[in-house]
């Protein structure tokens, strides 16, 4: 018996080390993400020639339709601050929860997960760098409204602007890592009215980014693709590390 006691109590301690190392982890790494993307040098005019290029894109596509869609919803103020609230609020607190779950309930999956994310987080860092864009909210000619910060102060606090390169609207890792967090509520939650909330998440976060003048739609576009790819390839680096794991 006390033999058992002593294993359990190691296990335990094991585990909460493991969690202490896994969130220090994810606070380095988020750190770093906005320290490294709030540092990088962008040039400003050409950022803004790239969002004129995204815009004829879509327009040549017959995609340009944000700044119809945000006045559609600009007359309704209640629904403007929804979906701003939504943008603000279903980010960071979402992912940093879900991630907290998947640690303490899903270990394996998790580790799939946050690859996903660091990955995506890396080349993203690489796109802002070498590719910067103006987001919408940055071209009023064209009828956009900074919906966030004209109503709240709040997303500013969440994510200060020091931290912030403004012109690195593509892709939307908004978007992006909220889809990642929406795949992992969906398959591995337990409840289904969890898993409904995995699955409209990231069309609520989707349909934010696009509302609120933050991003383009093929922003979104372009963060979901990016955050397919790195989970499908954290995937398969898992699945490696599992099948390494059981020839020792």
């Amino acid at each position: 018996m006390v033999a058992e006691g002593g294993s359990s109590l190691a296990g335990s301690a094991r585990r909460a080390q493991e969690v202490v190392r896994e969130l220090m982890l994810i606070a380095v790494a988020i750190t770093l993400y906005f320290g490294v993307r709030g540092l990088i040098t962008t040039r400003v005019d050409t950022a803004y020639r790239n969002a004129e290029d995204i815009v004829a894109l879509e327009k040549s596509a017959g995609v340009f339709v944000e700044p119809e869609l945000q006045d559609a919803v600009i007359r309704h103020g209640w629904l403007a601050e929804t979906f701003g609230a939504i943008y603000i609020y279903g980010h960071w607190p979402v992912l940093l929860a879900t991630l907290l779950w998947l640690l303490l309930r899903h270990r394996d999956h998790y580790r799939t997960f946050r690859n996903a994310m660091l990955l995506s987080g890396a080349i993203g860092l690489v796109i802002f760098a070498g590719f910067p864009v103006a987001p919408p909210r940055f071209l009023p000619g064209y009828g956009f409204v900074d919906t966030v910060a004209e109503r709240t102060s709040a997303y500013r606090v969440l994510q200060p602007p020091a931290f912030v390169n403004q012109y690195a609207a593509v892709p939307s890792l908004h978007f992006g890592w909220n889809l990642l967090m929406g795949i992992a509520v969906a398959t591995l939650a337990g409840h289904w009215v969890i898993r409904l909330f995995g699955w409209l998440m990231p069309a609520l976060m989707l349909a934010a980014i696009v509302l609120t003048a933050n991003h383009y739609l093929l922003d979104g576009v372009a963060g979901g693709v990016l955050a397919l790819l790195s989970l499908l390839v954290a995937y398969r680096l898992s699945r490696k590390r599992l099948s390494a794991r059981k020839l020792r």
